[in-house]
């Protein structure tokens, strides 16, 4: 028995309006791919982009994304189950590559029919792409260079995100603007490309529309919204953050293969850097290899981030945001959010003919 939540009103609304006209236009190719009504994808926050917070996304007519993370592909039997129950719109799974069960998670998703699987984290190990393309679901792969954007696209990517270091997170040393100038004009007409990190506002999401994206991702932007059930301590650091104080984490050892973590600043931070050194005496005394320090980093942001937005200790845990933190205000409904986002879009899209 699905008890899923009706859905919203198309969050495009102003069938006369020229501007949003033109955004259902600009967008076509993203929704037409999603399924969905706006396309905009929900970032995959690890404890953030749950149930609750994937299924009122999708029930505004964007796209939620479950953030698998670290867990087991018990637990993710269970999330996507229990999102099923809260909408009847479709919804995608974000795997990281480099999890150990990646495989049986693959599975998992193919049990549950889930239309869409996004691949962070590296490029897709061998034998998952053809996985996930054996089970029917629609493959989106992260894209930090042109090099392997065209790479994901030869090895049978469905749509690529491209995200800039202004997301919050794991990030790259590339700013958002810098790489949608890099890759849409080389790939957007092969492939649908969605541009994340750093957006905040629907003028940013025109400008990224009219450079040919068929759409973006927000995470930052869902965090403070009424679905999620990130700790109130947590949203109100959000909510008072501004743009310079999510940073990036500090690389101790170069031999670490540490991807910068953008977070808000605070005691964590230092933690972090004490974990990377006791990581690195490991590999130091051969007691680990390679694989597992990377696990062990892993390991270490899964926990710390629980303890911030669960248990919403945003001091010794990781509260991560990312730039466009300063324009999050205040706690409102994601289907509030969405209906800003489309509004402000399609203004600007109008003011520029």
């Amino acid at each position: 028995m699905n008890d899923a939540t009706p859905t919203q009103p198309s969050p495009i609304q102003g069938e006369g309006s020229i501007g949003h006209a033109r955004l259902r236009q600009l967008m076509h190719r993203g929704t037409e791919f999603l399924g969905c009504e706006i396309a905009v994808m929900g970032g995959a926050m690890s404890w953030v982009s749950e149930r609750n917070l994937v299924s009122a996304l999708s029930n505004a007519g964007a796209f939620g994304v479950i953030a698998c993370g670290a867990m087991t592909p018990d637990l993710l039997d269970t999330e996507i189950a229990e999102t099923r129950k809260r909408t009847d719109q479709p919804f995608g799974v974000n795997l990281i590559t480099m999890h150990p069960q990646l495989s049986e998670l693959i599975d998992t998703c193919a049990k549950h029919n889930v239309t869409h699987i996004v691949l962070a984290g590296g490029l897709p190990p061998t034998g998952s792409i053809d996985r996930i393309k054996a089970s029917g679901a629609r493959l989106v792969g992260f894209a930090p260079a042109l090099s392997l954007a065209k790479k994901l696209i030869r090895s049978g990517a469905d749509a690529l995100v491209i995200e800039g270091m202004e997301a919050g997170g794991h990030i790259g040393p590339v700013a958002t603007s810098v790489l949608a100038q890099e890759i849409l004009p080389h790939v957007a007409h092969d492939i649908p490309v969605f541009v994340a990190g750093g957006i905040g506002r629907g003028e940013a999401i025109a400008a990224y529309l009219e450079m040919g994206a068929v759409g973006v991702q927000l995470g930052t932007r869902f965090v403070c919204a009424t679905e999620s059930i990130a700790h109130p301590n947590f949203k109100k650091v959000f909510i008072r953050a501004s743009a310079r104080d999510a940073v990036p984490s500090v690389q101790i050892d170069p031999r670490l293969p540490v991807i910068p973590v953008r977070a808000l600043k605070n005691r964590e931070m230092e933690n972090f850097a004490a974990k990377q050194r006791e990581v690195a005496q490991l590999l130091d005394e051969g007691a680990i290899e390679m694989a597992e320090a990377q696990l062990q980093i892993e390991h270490y942001w899964a926990g710390a981030l629980r303890r911030a937005v669960i248990d919403g200790d945003v001091e010794s845990g990781s509260v991560m945001a990312g730039q466009s933190v300063g324009m999050v205000t205040r706690e409102e409904p994601v289907a509030e959010i969405i209906r800003e986002l489309a509004e402000e879009a399609a203004a600007a899209l109008e003011r520029r003919g």
